[in-house]
């Protein structure tokens, strides 16, 4: 009795301990963020210093700094620099959540969110309306012209995920390993798609198109946050709510049923959440690669595979690393701009790559 009794002791001191590290890293890295979004708000072809940014931002709210800007200063910062820097944050914060419930419902850390195809659906969708809707633009309002191309990419990434879902219906119940086929050749599909929409394109649909599928956060307006902000903000916020069933799923599907986890609806939610914040980061910003790949993997080096842990750790990291980024990807060929797309994979491959051969050395030790 004494025995259970300090093995129950001993269980809850880890668990309080495994608590307090997680709840340490989602602190600091929110300060980061902080830091990282007013740094990156201050810096650009108008220089704005960190105090001054500060007090542009808590103007509205009725505080008085001395460090006050001009109207000019005032109207970059909430025109053109805030309306980037959110869409950094939740481009990127989607991004990574989207890839740690990816590995977690594949229990694989190398799955990402365009394994199951919806970023493939998403660019082949937003690839045709550039190339064969562009006749189509001219005839219609301007405001159809303005969000046709995320809407597109959207209902094309919404499309493709319940196509493939269907697909790897096997007797009434989800095939992960079936999606995975699905999700592959379906990649394969939209990049021959992609090859045949650039062959028919002319130089400025095919200038667009790939510098679209580079990925960049230039686009950002308070017009256009309005439309899609609240389709990345949702799995950021309910993402969490599937931690627990994420930790017992670890354990294989048929041990998670054996302790009552409804294994099918964990499925559902987790790919319909991917495919909305998917959907909705490509049809605004485009193709950007490695934030749910590498995300994941710094937080569980880090801190904790804990579900509870590593989902809103890697939306705050993902931000995190998406703004700094974007930040690079205007400022390092000024006046030019870099894609952010390009950005991150320069980073993310090669770091990715020292992870693999970092472990590979571990396991020969």
């Amino acid at each position: 009795m004494l025995e259970n009794d300090n093995t129950q002791s001993t269980d809850k001191t880890g668990a309080s301990k495994i608590a307090l590290r997680g709840t340490g890293v989602i602190v600091i890295l929110f300060f980061l963020l902080m830091v990282g979004a007013i740094l990156a708000i201050g810096t650009g072809a108008l220089q704005l210093p960190p105090l001054k940014v500060i007090a542009i931002l808590l103007e509205p709210l009725g505080v008085t700094l001395k460090h006050m800007g001009t109207e000019q200063e005032a109207a970059v910062l909430w025109g053109i620099r805030l309306p980037r820097v959110v869409l950094a944050v939740l481009v990127g914060g989607t991004l990574a959540v989207s890839g740690a419930m990816m590995q977690g419902l594949f229990r694989n850390p190398l799955a990402e969110p365009g394994l199951v195809g919806v970023s493939a659906g998403a660019s082949l969708a937003a690839a045709t309306f550039m190339v064969l809707g562009a006749p189509l633009t001219k005839h219609l309002s301007d405001d159809f012209a303005l969000y046709g191309l995320p809407i597109a990419a959207f209902t094309g990434a919404i499309g493709c995920a319940v196509i493939i879902h269907r697909a790897s219906m096997v007797s009434g119940r989800t095939s992960v390993s079936t999606m995975l086929l699905a999700g592959i050749a379906f990649n394969a599909l939209g990049f021959a798609g992609l090859g045949i929409l650039q062959y028919l394109a002319d130089d400025n649909q095919l200038r667009s198109l790939t510098f679209w599928m580079m990925g960049s956060l230039g686009g950002a307006t308070w017009d256009s946050l309005t439309v899609i902000g609240p389709l990345l903000l949702l799995p950021i916020l309910l993402a969490p709510f599937l931690a627990r069933g994420l930790n017992v799923l670890q354990l294989g599907e048929a041990e998670a049923n054996y302790l009552g986890l409804d294994v099918e609806n964990l499925k559902r939610l987790s790919i319909g959440l991917v495919a909305l914040g998917v959907g909705a980061a490509v049809s605004i910003s485009g193709m950007i690669g490695f934030i749910g790949l590498v995300v994941p993997h710094l937080i569980r080096l880090g801190s904790t595979p804990d579900h509870r842990v590593l989902l809103p750790a890697s939306a705050l990291l993902g931000a995190l690393l998406l703004v700094g980024a974007d930040l690079l990807s205007r400022t390092v060929v000024i006046p030019a701009e870099m894609p952010v797309g390009i950005v991150t994979t320069l980073v993310g491959a090669p770091f990715f790559l020292g992870l693999l051969l970092a472990g590979r050395r571990s396991l020969r030790l």
